[in-house]
């Protein structure tokens, strides 16, 4: 079997997009964030910054970095226009976030071979876009993907389906998809630290330490067991946002402006794809960068922007109420998950309240449906900033700094 699978991931992006927005950036240790990293250029890297790292400590490891506020609708346009030119050598083209995607090139390798697509790739992006990217090419997805980082940055890396083990037998084991920081330290506790020692571990052990379906799913990639084909036509199965706060008092006139920015946004994607979601996730995260989540699964799927905005902040209060010693939020997130497909009015849903405003199919409820669609209809057609909530703007003046991160929706 040819190694046909491309995995294309933009090197550092959003640090990358903000050196090539302003040139004077370039070749200097930046991060885009402010009280919390959300990303670091690779000058910022080679001092140990890292995203999700508080700015304090960044600072610390470089004191000659430079925060950025970020550019998030340019961060959007341009990373659909890098996965635009992967479209341009095949259809078969699976989006996993906003700055990586697989291609399968099969169909295309009577006019040129995966590498040569790949380089071809590299350049378009380079040169219309100005980005760099790192592509890995392999026989399997998870192949693909490691390949990629091992590449990075900027760089390309095929791996002959010949010596595929002896090229994944020797990496670290946290390249492999599903090794995070906790998994990492498990393994290491029991003397594995490469993908190859874990090939060789006991399958028994592996499921007694991380569970059953982990312990066979690491296994089996750790031989390069993935038959799991590129899925092209996959519905998001949540949508969430999130805004790094620095550090703010944890009081109503910081968490309250900052959720209903995060559910406009939010439910905003969800009407624009007629997916109201019925589950709906808080995190809030202390200054200690320790993280709370909660959640409320509805009756009936939502996407009116005031309801998902109530229902947050109840969960945030009661994330406040569960801690009363935290005195201090760096980070807000919500997300919606459980997303079904509907079109026509959407129906308010009471939690647990007697007021008639709050009911389904009332006044209040079509009122805030009809309130929603003008305002998506307007930002269509003038721009996101053409109208909003007062609530919001004044609030955000406040209490959120320039560095809002939302997530691409997240495909599962």
């Amino acid at each position: 079997m040819e190694a046909n699978i491309l995995h294309a991931d933009l090197d550092a992006f959003y640090a990358s997009v903000e050196q090539l927005l302003d040139p004077a950036l370039r070749g200097k240790p930046i991060a885009v964030g402010g009280g919390v990293v959300l990303a670091a250029s690779y000058e910022a890297k080679a001092f140990g910054v890292r995203g999700g790292m508080p700015g304090r400590r960044a600072r610390e490891l470089c004191p000659q970095l430079i925060f950025v506020g970020g550019h998030f609708k340019d961060y959007q346009r341009l990373g659909d226009a890098a996965i635009k030119v992967l479209g341009d050598f095949t259809p078969v083209v699976e989006r996993i976030s906003i700055d990586e995607a697989f291609a399968d090139v099969a169909g295309c390798t009577h006019l040129f071979s995966p590498a040569e697509i790949a380089g071809k790739i590299r350049r378009r992006v380079r040169a219309e876009l100005g980005l760099p990217i790192s592509v890995g090419v392999a026989r399997t997805k998870h192949l693909a993907k490691i390949a990629s980082q091992v590449a990075k940055p900027d760089g390309l890396v095929v791996v002959d389906p010949r010596h595929e083990l002896e090229f994944l037998h020797h990496l670290p084991v946290e390249l492999m998809w599903g090794v995070g920081p906790v998994t990492r330290e498990r393994l290491a506790g029991i003397g594995v630290n490469t993908i190859g020692e874990l090939a060789r571990t006991n399958g028994g052990a592996l499921e007694r330490l991380l569970g059953p379906a982990a312990g066979e799913k690491l296994n089996a990639l750790a031989w390069n067991r993935d038959p799991r084909k590129l899925e092209t036509q996959r519905r998001a199965r949540s949508a969430g946002a999130q805004s790094a706060l620095g550090r703010k008092p944890a009081e109503e006139d910081v968490f309250v402006p900052a959720l209903l920015h995060l559910a406009d946004r939010v439910a905003t994607r969800l009407r624009a794809k007629s997916r109201p979601g019925r589950t709906v996730t808080v995190r809030v995260r202390f200054a200690d960068l320790r993280s709370v989540t909660r959640s409320i699964t509805l009756d009936q799927p939502i996407s009116a922007t005031a309801m998902l905005a109530e229902i947050a902040e109840a969960l945030v209060r009661k994330v406040l109420i569960d801690h009363p010693h935290e005195k201090t939020i760096s980070l807000l997130a919500i997300a919606v998950s459980h997303l079904e497909q509907h079109a026509g009015l959407q129906l308010e849903l009471p939690l647990g309240l007697d007021d008639d405003r709050r009911r389904p199919g009332t006044r209040k409820g079509a009122a805030r449906w009809t309130a929603d669609r003008a305002i998506d209809k307007i930002r269509d057609r003038f721009g996101w900033e053409a109208v909003g909530y007062a609530s919001v703007a004044l609030g955000l003046q406040r209490s959120v700094p320039d560095a809002f991160r939302e997530l691409a929706e997240k495909e599962l």
